[in-house]
C-alpha cells in the first residue's frame, strides 16, 4: 500500500512539474496538454536520464535520476517565463477538467493495482523476461544495460520502458518484482487519462490560429466543454475496458446454446460451433450445461486467439490478437503495453499539428534550395522525440506514430492551402528530416540493437474469416459504422465517392500485387525454399495460387467489412477540398458570408475538423488490420502471428478512440427520437457485452479476489513462501558484488533463468529461444548451452575451470532445478571453490 502511494505521489508531482512545458508544447489543444503531462514528463525525464547514462555524463544511480529530473524542471521553468498568468488562468477556467483528470488517474491506478495485488504472479508468459530486464537495468552501472540472460552482451531489445520502470523503482526504493506490477498499473492509468484527453480535445472542437489567445479559445469552447468533460470518459472505457465478443461466446457455449443431443448415441454436436471453428469452443462443454460462473480457467486466454489460421493441408497456425484489457489481466509488461500512453502522446502530437498548433518556419536552404517546413523548432523537436521514443519503446509503433504525425501535418497544410502537388513536397520535406532526427536523438540505442525482422512475405493462404473479424472487432465496429452512416446521411459532410472507391480498391489491389511481386522474387532468390514450401502444401505453384484465391473469395466477408470502413473514410479525407483552394477558414467564411452566419460557419468548420482527424485515425487503423491480409513481416515464427499481434494492438488503440468519439458525437447530435432511443439501446448492449470480459476475467484470474498468499504487489512474496531457501539465496546475492552467475539452462516460458531474473546478475545463458529472437539468430550463443551442462556435470576440474575462465564466471548456483535437470557433480566445486551461501538444498560457490 505504501509503495502504491509513493508511486502515485511521484507521478502526480511529475505531471504538475511538466504541465508548464506541456502547456507550451500543445497550444492547439483545449486541455493544453494537461491530461498528457504525466506521460510527456516521464518520456522526457526517462530520455534525459538514459542519454546521460549512455554517454557517461551520469551514472545509473539516484544521482543520475535526480540530475535528469533537474533538467526537466529547468525546461518547465524556461517554458513558464512570462506565461505565469496564462497557466493560472487556464487552471481557474478548467477546474472541472483538472479535477476529473486527477480523479480518473487515481481511480484507474488504484483499480489496476488492486487487481494486480490479487494476482501478482510473474512466473509465466513473458513476465520473467520483463522482470529480468528491469533487474538487469537496476544492476547496470551505465548504459547500454547488461543482458541478464547472455553474459558479456548488452540488451538487444527495445528496452526504454524498462528503463523508466527501473528509474521509478530506484527513486521509490521498491524491488523490481514490485515495480513490475506497479508499472503495469501506472500504464493503465496513463492510458486512461491520455485517451480521455484526446477525446476531450476532439469533442471541444477548438481550433487554433496564430492570432488566437487563451481567452478566445476558452470562449469558443464554453458551450462544448461541460459535455466534453464527461463524454470524454468514453475513451478510456473503449480503450482499456471494453473487449471483444470472447466472453459472450464462452457464456453461450458453456450454457449449451446450439448444442443438440443425438437420441440414439447420446452424443452432443453443434453445426454452429463447428462452423465458428474456435478451438475449445468447438468441443462439447461440461455437462450439465450452465451459464455462469465460467469454470474453464483458461477461457479468458481464448479471447486473445479469436483469429484462426490454417495452411492448405489443414495445419492449424495460432494467431495472437491481443487487446488492452487482456494484456492487463495477464499482467504482461511487454513493450506493446508499455508504449500505450506514449502512442496516445503521439496521437496528441498529431492532433496538435492537425489543428495548426506549431505554426512557424524552419528553413532548409542549407540542405535543399528554397525548402522550408511550416512548423516551429519546438514542435519539430518534440515530434521527433516522441517518434524516436516509440521506436525505443516498441519498434513496431514507430510506423503508426510517424505516419499519423506526418499525415496530420500534410492534412493541416491541405486545409490551409488546398490539395495540389505541394502536398507531396510537404510529405517528404517534413517526413524525411523528422525521421532522421528521431533516429539521431536515440542513436546509442541503435548501435546495439539487432532484430529478427527480415523483410516482407506474402500472405496467400491466411485470409481472415469475416465472422472472426467481427468476433474480434465487433464492439468497436458497431459504433464506428453507426457514425459513418450518420455522417453520410445526416451531416453536411463532403464525400467524394469516386475518389474513395479509387483509393480504397487501389490500395487493396496494390497490396495484392505486392504479395505477388514478393512471391515472384522469392521464386528466384529462394527457389529451394519455395519448392520445399509448395511440397509441404501438396501443390504446385498454379494449384496453390488457385486454391488460395478460392479461399480468399470464400472468406470475402472480412475484406468487404474493411472496405466499408476504408472507402467512406478516404472519400471524405480526399474530398475536393475542405477549405478553399487558395486559403484557409478566413477565405472560406469571406466567400460564403452572404449565405451563412460566420459564427455558425466557424462551429461547423470545427466540427468537420474533428471529424476529419477522426477519419484519419480510422483510416490508419483500417490499414493496420488490412495489411496482414496480404503481407506480413518475416521473422522466426514464419507466418503472420506476430504481425497480426502488433498491428491489431495498435489498431485497437486507434479504433477505440474512433468508437468512443462516435458514441459521444452521436449522443450529442442525434435528435430524432426513434434514432436516439435505438442508438442508445444498441450502444448499451454493445458496452454491456464488451464489459463481460473484464468483469468475469478479473474474477477468474484473481480466484474471486481470494489470492493464495494474500494481497501483495510483490511477487517475491510468493517465492519466500514456496521456496524459502531459494528466496534467501536471491536476497543474499542482492548484497554481493556484481558478477556472472551460472544456473540451469532451458527453454523459455519456464522456471529457467530465475536467479538472474530476480537478481539482475548476468547468467551465461537464459531463455535460448528468446535470445535468438532478440538477436536474429542463435549465433551469439555459440556453445554456451553445452558448456554450462559440462560445467555442472564433468568430474574433471580442469574442464570446469576452462569454462569458468571462458565466460568470466564469478558465482556458481546449485539448487533444486540444477539437480533435477542435470546430473550435477559437485565434488570438484567443493574441492576447489569456497561456498559463500548454503541453506538447505541451495549452495552458491564463488570463484576467487
Amino acid at each position: 500500500m505504501t509503495s502504491f502511494f509513493i508511486w502515485y505521489i511521484i507521478i502526480t508531482l511529475l505531471g504538475w512539474l511538466t504541465f508548464p512545458l506541456a502547456h507550451y508544447l500543445f497550444p492547439a489543444l483545449a486541455d493544453r496538454g494537461y491530461t498528457l503531462s504525466r506521460a510527456a514528463g516521464l518520456l522526457i525525464w526517462g530520455y534525459i536520464f538514459w542519454l546521460f547514462a549512455s554517454f557517461g555524463i551520469a551514472q545509473n544511480d539516484m544521482g543520475g535520476i535526480l540530475l535528469a529530473l533537474a533538467f526537466l524542471i529547468g525546461l518547465s521553468i524556461w517554458s513558464i517565463v512570462n506565461r505565469q498568468f496564462e497557466i493560472v488562468n487556464f487552471i481557474k477556467s478548467n477546474t472541472t477538467l483538472v479535477i476529473t483528470t486527477e480523479i480518473l488517474f487515481f481511480i484507474a491506478f488504484a483499480f489496476m493495482a488492486f487487481v494486480r495485488s490479487a494476482n501478482p504472479d510473474l512466473n509465466g508468459t513473458e513476465r520473467p523476461m520483463e522482470l529480468a530486464f528491469i533487474n538487469g537495468i537496476l544492476r547496470s552501472p551505465v548504459f547500454p544495460p547488461q543482458d541478464p540472460w547472455l553474459s558479456g552482451y548488452a540488451i538487444s531489445y527495445y528496452y526504454f520502458g524498462y528503463v523508466m520502470t527501473a528509474m521509478l523503482a530506484r527513486i521509490s526504493n521498491v524491488t523490481g518484482s514490485m515495480a513490475h506490477n506497479l508499472m503495469t498499473s501506472l500504464i493503465f492509468a496513463l492510458g486512461a487519462v491520455g485517451s480521455y484527453g484526446i477525446l476531450y480535445n476532439l469533442l471541444t472542437k477548438t481550433g487554433y490560429t496564430q492570432q488566437s489567445t487563451d481567452d478566445q479559445q476558452s470562449s469558443d469552447a464554453q458551450v462544448s466543454k461541460p459535455h466534453s468533460t464527461f463524454s470524454a470518459l468514453l475513451a478510456p472505457l473503449f480503450l482499456l475496458l471494453v473487449s471483444n465478443f470472447g466472453a459472450l461466446l464462452e457464456i453461450l457455449h458453456q450454457g449449451g446454446l446450439f448444442w443438440q443431443k443425438d437420441s440414439s448415441t447420446g452424443e452432443y454436436s453443434s453445426q454452429f460451433w463447428a462452423w465458428l471453428d474456435m478451438k475449445e469452443l468447438s468441443q462439447v462443454p461440461a455437462i450439465p450445461f450452465h451459464w455462469l460462473p465460467l469454470e474453464r480457467y483458461l477461457w479468458w486466454w481464448r479471447s486473445s486467439r479469436i483469429i484462426q489460421d490454417y495452411d492448405m493441408v489443414g495445419g492449424f497456425k495460432e494467431v495472437i490478437d491481443e487487446f488492452p484489457f487482456f494484456s492487463f489481466l495477464l499482467g504482461d509488461l511487454h513493450p506493446h503495453v508499455l508504449a500505450i500512453p506514449f502512442s496516445l502522446l503521439a496521437i496528441a502530437v498529431a492532433l496538435n499539428l492537425f489543428l495548426g498548433g506549431w505554426r512557424g518556419t524552419i528553413k532548409l536552404e542549407r540542405f535543399l534550395l528554397g525548402a522550408q517546413l511550416h512548423i516551429n523548432y519546438a514542435g519539430f523537436l518534440f515530434s521527433a522525440l516522441v517518434i524516436g521514443g516509440l521506436a525505443f519503446l516498441n519498434t513496431w509503433d514507430i510506423l503508426v506514430g510517424a505516419t499519423l504525425i506526418v499525415a496530420a501535418y500534410v492534412f493541416w497544410r491541405a486545409n490551409e492551402d488546398g490539395w495540389h502537388w505541394n502536398r507531396v513536397e510537404d510529405l517528404f520535406m517534413f517526413g524525411l528530416p523528422l525521421g532522421i532526427l528521431s533516429v539521431l536523438l536515440y542513436f546509442p540505442f541503435y548501435l546495439g540493437f539487432s532484430s529478427q525482422a527480415g523483410g516482407l512475405l506474402p500472405n496467400f493462404m491466411y485470409p481472415t474469416r469475416g465472422v472472426h473479424l467481427w468476433m474480434m472487432w465487433g464492439t468497436l465496429l458497431i459504433p464506428i459504422f453507426a457514425y459513418l452512416i450518420y455522417l453520410w446521411r445526416g451531416e453536411r459532410i463532403q464525400f467524394n465517392w469516386k475518389r474513395g472507391f479509387l483509393l480504397g480498391l487501389g490500395f487493396v489491389f496494390f497490396l495484392w500485387i505486392l504479395s505477388l511481386l514478393i512471391s515472384w522474387i522469392a521464386s528466384f532468390v529462394e527457389k529451394d525454399f519455395v519448392i520445399s514450401f509448395l511440397a509441404g502444401q501438396g501443390m504446385n505453384a498454379s494449384q496453390f495460387f488457385g486454391a488460395t484465391l478460392l479461399r480468399r473469395l470464400t472468406y470475402i466477408g472480412s475484406l468487404i467489412t474493411l472496405l466499408a470502413l476504408f472507402i467512406p473514410s478516404l472519400a471524405h479525407l480526399f474530398a475536393s477540398n475542405h477549405q478553399s483552394e487558395t486559403g484557409g477558414l478566413d477565405t472560406l467564411i469571406t466567400e460564403r458570408s452572404e449565405l451563412v452566419d460566420p459564427q455558425s460557419e466557424i462551429v461547423n468548420h470545427k466540427s468537420q475538423t474533428s471529424n476529419q482527424f477522426v477519419l484519419l485515425i480510422l483510416t490508419l487503423g483500417t490499414i493496420l488490420v488490412l495489411a496482414p491480409e496480404f503481407v506480413y513481416l518475416r521473422d522466426q515464427f514464419g507466418y503472420r502471428i506476430n504481425t497480426v499481434f502488433k498491428f491489431y494492438y495498435q489498431a485497437w488503440m486507434l479504433w477505440s478512440l474512433v468508437a468512443a468519439f462516435a458514441v459521444a458525437y452521436l449522443l450529442r447530435n442525434l435528435h430524432n427520437l426513434v434514432a436516439t432511443i435505438g442508438f442508445r439501446v444498441m450502444i448499451g448492449i454493445v458496452i454491456f457485452i464488451g464489459l463481460l470480459y473484464p468483469v468475469f476475467g478479473v474474477l477468474t484470474k484473481t480466484n474471486n479476489f481470494k489470492p493464495t498468499y494474500g494481497f501483495t504487489l510483490d511477487d517475491f512474496d510468493r517465492i519466500k513462501r514456496e521456496n524459502p531457501e531459494e528466496a534467501a539465496a536471491i536476497e543474499f546475492l542482492h548484497t554481493q558484488p556484481d558478477g556472472v552467475i551460472t544456473e540451469a539452462v532451458g527453454d523459455g516460458y519456464s522456471a529457467y533463468g530465475r536467479i538472474s531474473m530476480f537478481t539482475g546478475m548476468q547468467t551465461v545463458l537464459g531463455w535460448k529461444g528468446h535470445e535468438a529472437q532478440w538477436r536474429g539468430s542463435y549465433e551469439p550463443q555459440g556453445s554456451r548451452n553445452d558448456d554450462i551442462i559440462k560445467l555442472y556435470t564433468t568430474v574433471r576440474w580442469e574442464e570446469a575451470q576452462l569454462i569458468i575462465e571462458k565466460y568470466n564466471i564469478r558465482y556458481i548456483y546449485i539448487g533444486n532445478l540444477e539437480r533435477s535437470s542435470m546430473n550435477v557433480n559437485e565434488e570438484k566445486f567443493k574441492t576447489y571453490l569456497k561456498p559463500i551461501f548454503e541453506q538447505g538444498t541451495v549452495i552458491i560457490y564463488e570463484v576467487p
